[in-house]
């Protein structure tokens, strides 16, 4: 709906976890599955060899809206703001 670069795209579980702080043991081997999803997307879109940012947010000050934890994949352009 707002795409914060020109690759925006998300990767979703089925299972329903509201947020990261809900993730349990058993939960890991999504968390591992979803990852190797992204680095997949990422090469199958193109924007891996030049680099890519994968984010999940995490409640109110974390940017978090939906609470249901997902993945933002972003690519397509030189990424800002980033930590180090």
């Amino acid at each position: 709906m707002n795409p914060q670069a020109p690759v925006h795209i998300l990767v979703i579980p089925k299972k329903h976890i509201a947020t990261l702080l809900e993730v349990s043991e058993e939960d890991f081997q999504i968390f591992g599955h979803m990852m190797k999803t992204s680095t997949r997307i990422a090469r199958e879109k193109g924007i891996a060899g030049k680099g890519f940012r994968v984010i999940t947010n995490c409640n109110p000050e974390g940017g978090q809206v939906v609470y249901h934890v997902h993945q933002h994949i972003l690519g397509g352009r030189q990424l800002r703001g980033t930590l180090g």
